[in-house]
């Protein structure tokens, strides 16, 4: 089928090809988290964080050549370096909370992050929380408590801690591009994996990792954070948010399949009944905020 016979212009073919393709890179994260043998969380993240520094970088000259130095010089105004400093956070706390509970449980509640988004952008930014969105942010937040309460049986609540940081960092690092949306928050992204490496080189005990672990933790930085959030980005470029975030769940529904496939590692049942109650909380607002966004553009045309 063509994308004329589809209805779909070539921008919004191009926007769901890139969506679809971010989710997918980022699904990636559990399994390679899980092939990795001997090395320990600080030493992943070293090489994961420097590894997606590096691909950003040539994105960045890729994209503007000659100015690329004008570009990383506006990564040190304060919210650059406030950007910089949350996703850098944000990559710390996703990390240890694959390798503290299991990747169903770590996706499912960081797949939460754009109802957290939603409930901080009310205070932040005068974004009126309407009583559907509460409504279904609390039907996340039960699922959420189911999963805790296996999470805490089974002696995994850190992990869940840690996811829950991810969730924050994330609200807070979309909530801060939101406020500078007239720059380009790629340099001040690519800070971030930079500030996450050179923390994670002194936290960490040694740099030297079998040469597999240093394989998958290479791409867990260049394919699944580094082609991810590029491919993300690019989407948003055409088409609306909730989209994105609509196609993007590929993360969470595949990264548990892979994950399983690879190395069998099976969810509790409290992961899975909590997991659907947050993925239909999250699909759900998605496809409100997507026709929502549509019949707003429809009055304007």
């Amino acid at each position: 089928m063509s994308v004329a016979s589809s209805g779909l212009s070539g921008g919004q073919a191009r926007g769901i090809a890139f969506g679809l393709l971010g989710g997918l890179c980022l699904s990636f994260g559990g399994p390679l988290v899980r092939l990795i043998e001997e090395a320990e969380g600080w030493q992943i993240l070293t090489y994961r964080s420097g590894a997606f520094t590096v691909t950003l970088l040539l994105l960045i000259v890729a994209k503007y050549g000659w100015r690329s130095m004008d570009a990383i010089r506006h990564a040190f105004s304060s919210i650059g370096l406030a950007v910089a400093v949350t996703i850098g956070s944000g990559f710390c706390f996703y990390l240890f909370a694959l390798l503290h509970t299991t990747v169903a449980n770590a996706v499912f509640v960081i797949s939460m992050g754009p109802l957290f988004t939603a409930a901080i952008a009310w205070p932040v930014l005068g974004e009126k929380l309407s009583l559907r969105t509460a409504l279904i942010l609390l039907g996340a937040l039960v699922g959420v408590a189911i999963m805790l309460t296996g999470a805490v049986s089974a002696g995994r609540l850190l992990g869940n801690l840690f996811a829950f940081g991810a969730v924050l960092t994330f609200a807070v690092f979309v909530i801060l591009c939101r406020l500078a949306r007239d720059r380009d928050m790629l340099a001040a992204t690519c800070l971030g994996g930079f500030f996450a490496a050179c923390f994670s080189v002194f936290m960490a005990p040694s740099l030297i990792i079998p040469p597999m672990d240093y394989v998958y933790a290479l791409l867990l930085g260049i394919v699944q954070v580094g082609l991810g959030f590029s491919f993300i980005t690019w989407a948003s470029r055409y088409i609306p948010a909730a989209e994105v975030t609509l196609l993007t769940l590929v993360e969470t529904v595949m990264g548990p399949i892979w994950t399983f496939l690879v190395v069998r590692e099976v969810p509790e049942t409290s992961t899975l009944i909590g997991g659907a109650i947050v993925l239909i909380c999250v699909v759900t607002h998605a496809v409100l905020a997507l026709r929502q966004t549509r019949l707003r553009a429809s009055v304007f045309d």
